[in-house]
Parts: structure tokens; C-alpha cells; sequence
């Protein structure tokens, strides 16, 4: 018994020891900023950008001031459409690469999809924005196919900062239905096809269901990041499709550190309660993973 006391002692010693570098890079880096930020989120902008710590509530007051009311229902709009844009594009994707491919090609079909990622978010950016400017290659095709006698103006709108989200996204959302369709066992398939099913309602009623929590985490790391995204709304959008993340980066611009701080966290509440749904609803921690 002796024995068994002192082993058990051990083991919870060597993993409190093993989880503590874990636990002091987490409380440094992130629960350590999270309450600064939280105690400059309820201060008050003094002269010159300088915080006053004068505990009070102001800020989230005025986080939802009518003035910022279209910004966030842009955010949410925008957020939502691409995420609904990457799940219509990628599901098909996903589809032919886990149950449709050769062998041979799933890899290279796999490393085509992460290609984006070896190169910076903000080039792929400013290259969306040579793509879509008055001159750019597409006003130049249109007009010069005959379609379009003048440019049009897709720069500096909400279409190009929604077309901005959904390619700089993704990837995020094929990754995750392809995951779920890979592990799919093909043999149901072929029951359900035995049984009558024709290939819609086995999509539906068999494939659709089974690629549930590769949907679910695609949604997440879609649209999450679509809530808190401003470098394709300031560089594609402009002054006039501002979303959350540009009202935050402002405030900062401006000095105004705890007014930022306050929408910061508002924001952060939101991501937090999107992430409880999606756990309700069945998404599994290591499926975001």
C-alpha cells in the first residue's frame, strides 16, 4: 500500500513539474496582458494619451454608442458571409481531395491549399490590391474584352474586403471538412447506396452529417478571425467598410488606450461565447487543433 501511495505521489509530482513551463509561458503571456488590459479598460484617457487610473465603466458604455453600431454590424456581416463563402467553396474541395483524388495527387493537391501561408498575409493583401484597383488586371480585362467601357469600382468596398476574407480564409475551412472526410469509412457510403440512396441523398444524409465537426471547426477558425480581422478592411476597404478590429487599432493610433482596451475585450467576450456554442453544439477541443 506503502508503495502505491508513494508512486502515485510521484507521478502527480512529474506531471505538475512537466505542465509548469506550460503554465508560466500561459500566465506570462497571456493572463498577465488579459488583466492589464482589463485594469486599462477601465481608466480614462488623460491629456496627451496618459492614463488615469480612475476605475470606472465609461468605456464599455461608450463601447455601444451608436456611433459604432454599423461598424459592428459590418463586422458581423461581413464575418458571416465569408464564412459561408469558404464552407460553399471548400466543402467540394475537401470532397474530391479525401474521397475523390488519386492517392498521388492528395499531397500535392494538399501542399497547393497551404501555398498561401509561405507567403505574408499583408503582400497577399497589397496584391488583392493591384488585382481589383481602377487599372488593375481585372478592370483592365473587362475593358478590354468589350464588357465594360470604364472601370469599376471594386476597390475600397465591402465586396472587396469580403473577397479579401474569403481567400486570405480559406484555407482554414478546407483543412479542417478535410480531416473529417479523410477519416470517413467508405463502406457506409456503399451501404447507403446499396439501400437505395442515390449520391444527393448519400451526400446528405450520410457524408454531411459524418463531416459535422470538420464543419464546425471550420466555421470557428473562420469566423473568428473574420470578427477581429483589420489589415483587409483598411487596405481593401478603406475609411468606409471599417469593421471592429479598425476601431480598435484606431483608438491605440489615437492614444486612447483604454477605450481600445474596453473594445478589445468586448470583442474577446464575443470570441469566447462563439467558442462555448461551438462546444455545445459538439466540436471537440482537439478538432481546432
Amino acid at each position: 500500500m506503502y508503495r502505491v501511495v508513494v508512486g502515485a505521489m510521484r507521478k502527480r509530482t512529474t506531471a505538475r513539474l512537466l505542465l509548469a513551463p506550460a503554465a508560466v509561458w500561459l500566465a506570462v503571456l497571456l493572463l498577465a496582458p488579459l488583466l492589464i488590459a482589463v485594469v486599462v479598460s477601465l481608466s480614462t484617457r488623460g491629456p496627451y494619451g496618459r492614463i488615469i487610473y480612475e476605475l470606472s465603466f465609461d468605456n464599455y458604455r461608450n463601447a455601444f454608442d451608436s456611433l459604432y453600431l454599423s461598424a459592428y454590424w459590418r463586422t458581423i456581416w461581413i464575418a458571416s458571409a465569408t464564412t459561408l463563402l469558404c464552407a460553399t467553396v471548400s466543402f467540394p474541395v475537401a470532397y474530391y481531395i479525401a474521397l475523390r483524388a488519386p492517392e498521388r495527387w492528395r499531397r500535392i493537391l494538399l501542399v497547393l491549399t497551404v501555398i498561401p501561408f509561405w507567403t505574408s498575409f499583408l503582400i497577399r493583401t497589397y496584391a488583392w490590391m493591384l488585382l481589383l484597383r481602377s487599372e488593375g488586371v481585372i478592370n483592365s480585362a473587362l475593358m478590354y474584352s468589350g464588357l465594360t467601357h470604364e472601370p469599376l469600382k471594386l476597390l475600397y468596398s465591402n465586396l472587396a474586403v469580403l473577397v479579401g476574407q474569403v481567400y486570405g480564409e480559406l484555407p482554414f475551412m478546407i483543412l479542417p471538412i478535410y480531416v473529417a472526410l479523410d477519416r470517413l469509412d467508405l463502406s457506409l457510403l456503399e451501404a447507403a447506396q446499396d439501400l437505395g440512396a442515390n449520391r444527393f441523398w448519400t451526400l446528405v444524409k450520410v457524408t454531411l452529417p459524418l463531416a459535422r465537426p470538420g464543419l464546425i471547426a471550420g466555421t470557428v477558425l473562420v469566423f473568428i478571425p473574420s470578427l477581429g480581422a483589420f489589415i483587409t478592411p483598411d487596405l481593401l476597404g478603406g475609411a468606409k467598410s471599417a469593421m471592429v478590429g479598425n476601431l480598435i487599432q484606431n483608438q491605440f493610433s489615437l492614444l486612447n488606450q483604454p477605450f481600445g482596451s474596453a473594445l478589445s475585450l468586448v470583442l474577446t467576450a464575443a470570441v469566447l461565447a462563439l467558442l462555448w456554442f461551438a462546444l455545445r453544439a459538439g466540436l471537440k477541443p482537439n478538432e481546432l487543433a
